[in-house]
């Protein structure tokens, strides 16, 4: 089997954090004979520096070529008063809408060594694991019109039937993978679009009986998640209020460093780490690489169907940190400080010695 992965850096601890994940990328695929080629463009603010473009459309076209795409971050004050439409951040928007990725997975990971890092008492977070599905390309960020004069504001949230159909059959598809319960989360009270994709989720659960749906609006969704995490299993909503409550879960995990995502449509597919581009530790070397490692491990269950690959990445994070190593982040009093690279090569051993076990067989 033959992948080809293309490689968006970005800016700040972009570059060192994907360099982190290409070794784990190019172990884990040695290990389960699979040919990777990868390929590197820019995105973001050195983009920008370089070709006056966040995104390119060379970028662009290769990415549409891929098997997969991981992306590092963008983003920094250098770029901060730039026009809304060249920032870095802009460059994400265009990318997700081209590569049409409508959905974006973001788990909720509680990893036991690091239950003391979470905002939350253990108690309360214990026994926690959930994931977020994000309608990614539709609703208020997209919506027309939009703009502001000296005496307005204006957006517009909008959503037909097909933005959510699909993204509420790619939640079901999920929860019949978990333990089969789907919390949709809106604000159908006071708007007319939630009422709207509160009904169309409602159709589309015909076609997946076995799966329990509750709805819930997004105030009391936020609240729930602070209060009883534990409740929860997939949760389906729009893309403003998923990118709310995907925030929030993150933080309840005690660093946004260990957290992964995917952004994933009929064709192509995005990885990513949730943090952003930290230009404050940039070139120091102390950057957590785990969100991106573990957002390579999604690539292999959700793009190359290679599931075992993925438990085995995710195996061997939770051994390095039971063996306490930990990035200036996640560090505590006992706990062995890594560097990135410190970290990323007890990841890659951590691998290999896990698929010298009969770990593949279990």
């Amino acid at each position: 089997m033959k992948k080809k992965i293309v490689l968006l850096p970005g800016d700040g601890i972009g570059p060192e954090i994907v360099h982190s994940a290409v070794k784990a990328i190019e172990v884990t695929a040695k290990l389960f004979a699979v040919e990777i080629e990868m390929e590197e463009e820019l995105i973001g603010g050195c983009s920008y520096d370089k070709y006056g473009s966040t995104l390119t459309d060379k970028a662009i076209e290769k990415c549409l070529g891929s098997d997969a795409v991981l992306l590092g971050a963008v983003g920094g004050p250098k770029w901060e008063n730039l026009p809304h439409g060249l920032k870095p951040e802009a460059a994400l928007l265009k990318l997700r809408k081209e590569l049409g990725l409508f959905a974006n997975l973001r788990p909720a990971k509680f990893y036991k060594p690091l239950l003391h890092s979470s905002s939350l008492k253990e108690e309360v977070i214990s026994g926690a694991d959930f994931i977020v599905v994000r309608e990614l390309t539709g609703g208020i960020y997209f919506g027309e019109p939009r703009g502001f004069d000296k005496k307005r504001g204006w957006n517009t949230m909008e959503y037909n039937y097909e933005e959510v159909e699909r993204i509420a059959r790619t939640a079901f598809r999920l929860a019949r993978q978990r333990k089969r319960k789907l919390v949709s989360v809106d604000k159908a009270n006071v708007l007319e679009c939630s009422q709207f994709w509160r009904n169309i989720v409602a159709d589309v659960h015909k076609d997946y009986q076995d799966v329990e749906l509750t709805n819930m609006y997004v105030d009391n969704a936020a609240m729930q998640l602070v209060y009883a995490p534990s409740k929860f299993d997939v949760i389906l909503t729009s893309n403003l209020f998923g990118d709310i409550l995907s925030d929030i879960s993150g933080a309840l995990t005690g660093s946004l460093g260990m957290l992964p995502s995917a952004s994933i449509g009929y064709s192509n597919a995005l990885y990513e780490p949730v943090h952003g581009s930290a230009p404050d530790i940039a070139g120091k070397g102390i950057a957590n690489p785990i969100g991106t490692i573990t957002s390579a491990a999604m690539m292999f269950e959700h793009s190359f169907g290679m599931k075992k690959a993925a438990m085995l990445i995710e195996e061997a994070v939770k051994t390095v940190l039971v063996k306490g190593y930990r990035t200036k982040d996640i560090f505590s009093e006992g706990s062995i400080q890594a560097n990135t690279g410190m970290m990323t090569d007890k990841l890659l051993d951590c691998i290999e010695e896990i698929f010298s076990t009969d770990f593949i067989t279990k």
